[in-house]
């Protein structure tokens, strides 16, 4: 598929089959991720592959509580991708605080996107989520204290093929040309 099909293709599923993913496919989507720029080559980032069912279970669990439970799909998701955000380099460090900008985080979306682009292509669907107990995830995975977890996000094949209509700013919205 050409580029503009596969953004296309690309959705946030919140409705997963529970065929499991396959390792290669796993593998191909964080070689996928490698190549992704980052400022200063710093690549702040690690993923966590949880594929344990009942770890995945776990950390879906922290995704959602009694009262905020519209994550409570994620149990129905057999990977979750734990994205970790890792010391950047010291002059892109001195970058963010010389432009006031954390470019680390503007990395990690740059490779979150490349981890959902690579999936969709592979026929999987993913989620990114911001909402969850990140204490509790950095407890079940072993994380050490003084990492963020900027986003979580599920992985798997999604339970119906049929793609929700987009809606989106017209183009006169979301762009323009030499001036604001």
């Amino acid at each position: 598929m050409n580029f503009l099909q596969l953004v296309n293709e690309r959705e946030s599923t919140r409705r997963y089959s529970d065929r499991v993913v396959e390792e290669e496919k796993i593998e191909y989507i964080l070689e996928a991720c490698r190549p992704a720029p980052s400022a200063c080559n710093s690549q702040p980032w690690k993923f966590v592959m949880v594929t344990d069912r009942e770890l995945a279970l776990q950390v879906a669990n922290a995704t959602f509580n009694a009262v905020l439970q519209f994550n409570r799909f994620t149990v129905q998701a057999p990977v979750m991708a734990v994205l970790v955000a890792e010391p950047a380099k010291m002059l892109s460090k001195i970058g963010s605080t010389v432009k006031d900008k954390d470019l680390s985080m503007i990395d990690i979306g740059i490779v979150a996107e490349h981890f959902c682009l690579a999936a969709a292509e592979q026929g999987l669907g993913t989620c990114m989520l911001g909402w969850f107990d990140e204490k509790k995830v950095r407890q079940l995975l072993g994380i050490p204290k003084n990492r963020r977890i900027p986003l979580v996000i599920t992985l798997g094949y999604p339970a119906n093929s049929k793609k929700r209509r987009k809606i989106r700013k017209s183009m006169d919205q979301m762009a323009s040309f030499n001036q604001y």
